[in-house]
């Protein structure tokens, strides 16, 4: 959502919380995320450690410990007022306790598991209408997803890719995700688990996005629907499809390898930017920094 007055925080994530779309696995027994430096940025983010945050639990299939997981984390950095949501349902999402609290949160967690429970769950509810409309026009209120909950945030969605096959034409499938974001596709635990060729494939489909590679314990603070910010441990990998002078995609049966040419890449690591709209990558991410870099493209 473009000049939006709220802020979001995309996150790689570290293990899922819930099912693993590639291997089908539910992750149980670890649940060690993130590193604390992010949870700190995001309180610092919205005032502090006394701001109202409620954990969406959504997309795992095992809610109850990962609430109680992010509930115990955001408490060690002081956060005493942090709640969880395990929202299984549509019925759930009309709950009026939970429109309440959405209403009243500072922020919102969305964790990891799998995105499409995110957007069957909450596509054309209240519950999502009151989120979107909080970001839109509050300047104090956030959004941030790890893992499937950040790859939900943007209109166009990476819902499956097998990493090993996604060089092949039809192996990643796209869906609309809950749109905080337009023109941009996100992609999680992008390093560890080779997903370069599958985010590539789905710019290379939709050249009008940006596609954005969240490493582990690495994410995107991203304000005014375009500017962002890398923090966290890791790298980000960004990918400009906006170049491409050449891609087969469009010729060839499913299941043959994709040919593309001038596929801009950008490596970013904690302190670099990026503005979407312009497309320009700034080495070091400051308000003077921006300043001059806008006045340069205008």
């Amino acid at each position: 959502m473009k000049y939006a007055k709220g802020k979001l925080v995309a996150i790689g994530g570290a293990e899922d919380k819930g099912t693993d779309l590639e291997t089908g696995e539910i992750h149980r027994n670890n649940l060690n995320f993130f590193g604390l430096g992010i949870l700190k940025r995001i309180v610092e983010e919205i005032g502090g450690p006394s701001t109202k945050i409620e954990v969406i639990t959504t997309a795992s299939m095992i809610p109850v410990e990962v609430g109680d997981n992010y509930i115990d984390a955001f408490g060690k950095i002081g956060c005493t007022q942090v709640r969880a949501m395990h929202i299984r349902n549509r019925v759930d999402a009309d709950n009026q306790d939970y429109l309440e609290r959405i209403r009243n949160c500072d922020a919102v967690m969305i964790s990891g598991g799998n995105q499409m429970r995110l957007t069957s769950t909450f596509g054309g509810t209240a519950f999502l209408d009151i989120i979107m409309n909080r970001y839109k026009n509050e300047e104090k209120f956030l959004i941030a997803g790890t893992s499937a909950g950040a790859m939900a945030m943007s209109n166009t969605m990476i819902y499956e890719g097998n990493a090993t096959r996604a060089h092949l034409k039809g192996e990643v499938k796209i869906t609309t995700g809950l749109a905080f974001m337009e023109d941009v596709i996100f992609d999680s635990h992008f390093e560890k688990r080779g997903r370069f060729g599958r985010l590539a494939q789905a710019i290379a489909t939709n050249p009008s996005c940006v596609g954005i590679g969240l490493g582990e314990d690495t994410g995107m603070l991203i304000t005014e629907g375009n500017k962002m910010e890398a923090i966290g441990s890791g790298l980000v990998m960004i990918l400009d499809g906006h170049n491409i002078r050449h891609s087969n995609i469009a010729d060839i049966p499913d299941g043959n390898p994709i040919s593309i040419e001038n596929l801009k890449v950008h490596f970013c690591e904690k302190g670099n930017g990026y503005l979407v709209d312009q497309r320009l990558f700034i080495p070091e991410i400051s308000e003077g920094a921006l300043v001059r870099k806008q006045v340069h493209v205008e």
